[in-house]
């Protein structure tokens, strides 16, 4: 930051104040700063700026009422032109001699009290390159030389491309190789920490925590470790994040656990005090079946089961077709003994009739009239 509001305040109208005439002082603005510092937020830019301050590198002095200031960098190199600040003060018509800038760049001696704007933000030339100060600091960071010089073609390209001007080139190429520094570490990490899945193998206690912390049971986590590790050592797969697999693997079980809640399928002998359960005696209500009917059917059906010694993972499922087997059948024997009925009724009132007919047929006399 301090390189950039080097080249700021000396990118603006440079200024002599009372307070402290050796410095050179420019008018910045909030949308100045926040211009040459287009990656920070208002408060980031401050709060550096107040490390800076209390450094003793550069001097603001707020305008009242305003976004603006007065900015001045406070160079130790300045030192050797308080004698001459002496002399600016004890005689006001001489001119003072501009000092050099926090930057080490030297401009003439100036008429008046006032610098015109001798630098501005500027395009990236085609055979731009970083200054070996930029790559020290770069190598301060572990950044290769090498790794560093091999990103220029690419930043002067790209930034050419985009046609935008900035104040220090040198600044934005070191962001830049920081953050290709970051990204390469990065991969280099994943693939280094890569490896096959371990008989040995344990979640970390990390994963164990954001797992529990979602409310998943821990002896559910536990009893999950053997069978993943079984699974991917047969696959023989390599990963650099097992972890990452295992809470994808148990938050997928546990959603399933967890769906099927209160439901076992385990096939199972029926217990001699088994009852069918509420829905099973809905679903007969549905189907208009008697439920006093079903409720009868309950002592012969578990003594059936109980001696058949048979196992079933659903006992109501049974239960349920049994009881609409045996309705069925109930239904029929019914239907056949009214049918039986009805043509035993059928028979002797056929009969009646013949025996009437026979007897009209003796007893008439109608031939005698």
């Amino acid at each position: 930051m301090l390189q950039v509001l080097a080249e700021l305040i000396h990118g603006k109208e440079i200024c002599r104040r009372a307070s402290n005439p050796s410095l050179d002082w420019a008018v910045l603005s909030d949308s100045d700063l926040q211009t040459a510092f287009p990656f920070w937020v208002s408060a980031d830019i401050r709060r550096v700026q107040s490390s800076l301050q209390n450094l003793g590198l550069i001097v603001v002095d707020p305008i009242t009422e305003s976004r603006t200031g007065f900015y001045a960098i406070d160079d130790p190199r300045t030192e050797a032109s308080d004698n001459n600040a002496a002399s600016i003060l004890s005689n006001p018509t001489r001119q003072p001699e501009a000092p050099r800038a926090a930057a080490s760049i030297s401009t003439p001696p100036l008429p008046t009290t006032t610098i015109p704007n001798s630098g501005s933000a500027s395009l990236i030339a085609s055979n731009w390159l970083p200054s070996q100060d930029w790559i020290k600091k770069c190598q301060q960071h572990n950044v290769p030389e090498e790794f560093a010089n091999a990103l220029v073609p690419e930043f002067v390209g790209y930034w050419r491309d985009r046609g935008q001007a900035r104040f220090s080139w040198g600044n934005a190429f070191y962001k830049h190789v920081l953050k290709e520094w970051r990204n390469e570490q990065t991969r280099k990490g994943a693939f280094e920490l890569a490896t096959e899945m371990s008989a040995t193998w344990r979640p970390s206690e990390d994963a164990i925590g954001i797992l529990e912390i979602s409310s998943i049971n821990s002896s559910f986590i536990e009893d999950a470790i053997p069978e993943f590790v079984l699974y991917w050592r047969e696959r023989g797969m390599v990963n650099g994040a097992w972890n990452t697999k295992f809470i994808e693997h148990i938050r997928r079980q546990w959603a399933k656990f967890s769906a099927s809640f209160g439901y076992d399928d385990t096939p199972k002998a029926i217990e001699a005090s088994w009852q069918p359960s509420n829905d099973c005696f809905e679903i007969l209500q549905l189907a208009e079946i008697n439920e006093e009917y079903a409720m009868g059917k309950i002592p012969e059906f578990v003594m059936y089961w109980k001696d058949s010694q048979q196992v079933k993972a659903s006992w109501n499922t049974v239960f349920l077709q049994f009881i609409k087997q045996d309705w069925a059948r109930q239904l029929k024997q019914t239907e056949n003994a009214d049918l039986s009925y009805a043509e035993n009724q059928s028979l002797v009132g056929s009969s009646q009739q013949r025996v009437k007919e026979r007897f009209q047929r003796i007893a008439d006399r109608s031939w005698a009239e």
